[in-house]
């Protein structure tokens, strides 16, 4: 598991590398085109949440909708985040990076399903819609380096959605189980399998001035803080 992190983790990091590059040698205006969207929509039966979706704005604001799935029966300590509806706010380098990427591979105008017999890791459908064009496409696996890491770095920041999700149950039920879930995410963020701790910024500031809190999770989520800006 933590091989696979890892190689995610490279994976992201030439993602942003190119969709950096990609952004100085097109031009690409700082905060896109007026009234382009980007969506990125999940789908896995096997998976808590078994569909979510992320629509982005070039200004990196956002909402995320996840729904469907049974809690995990190999922790049986893990908490159910159930259903989540919630706004979001990434990056700008982040948001950047995704819209530039959209606009390098012709807003997802083409076949990106690489047809190769690999194990099924769930449909991920992009899509874009803008002023300059339109498109999407869907895949289990694509061989097309850049739109393999855009899928895998957002189903990073789903990871840390749902770890926010999961926290914000914690404070008001279980605040003992904190400690855990932010071990979980700080070491997910190191080993790539979550992206953009800032997204729950606001449930970590919670979790970090609640007294009722132990103060070493307090102290990991003034950690990620500090990481999140």
């Amino acid at each position: 598991m933590r091989g696979k992190l890892q190689g995610m983790a490279r994976t992201r990091i030439l993602w942003m590398v190119f969709a950096a590059s990609a952004l100085a040698a097109s031009g690409f205006a700082l905060n896109g085109p007026q009234g382009a969207v980007f969506e990125i929509e999940f789908k896995n039966a096997q998976l808590a949440p078994a569909h979510w979706t992320l629509k982005l704005n070039p200004d990196g604001s956002g909402q995320f909708d996840a729904e469907g799935g049974k809690p995990s029966s190999t922790d049986p300590n893990l908490i159910w985040a159930g259903d989540v509806h919630r706004p979001v706010q990434l990056s700008p380098a982040f948001t950047e990076s995704v819209f530039a990427t959209a606009r390098m591979r012709k807003w997802f105008d083409y076949p990106c399903e690489s047809r190769m017999k690999v194990a099924f890791q769930g449909i991920k459908r992009l899509s874009y819609s803008g002023p300059e064009g339109s498109g999407a496409c869907e895949y289990n696996y694509s061989k097309d380096k850049e739109i393999q890491a855009l899928g895998n770095s957002l189903m990073g920041v789903e990871f840390t959605l749902m770890c926010g999700a999961r926290m914000e149950k914690l404070l008001q039920h279980d605040r003992l189980g904190l400690d855990k879930e932010l071990d979980i995410l700080s070491d997910a963020l190191k080993d790539g399998g979550a992206a953009e701790a800032g997204v729950i910024r606001e449930t970590l500031n919670r979790i970090a001035s609640d007294e009722a809190v132990m103060e070493r999770a307090r102290r990991k989520a003034r950690l990620l803080l500090t990481q999140s800006r």
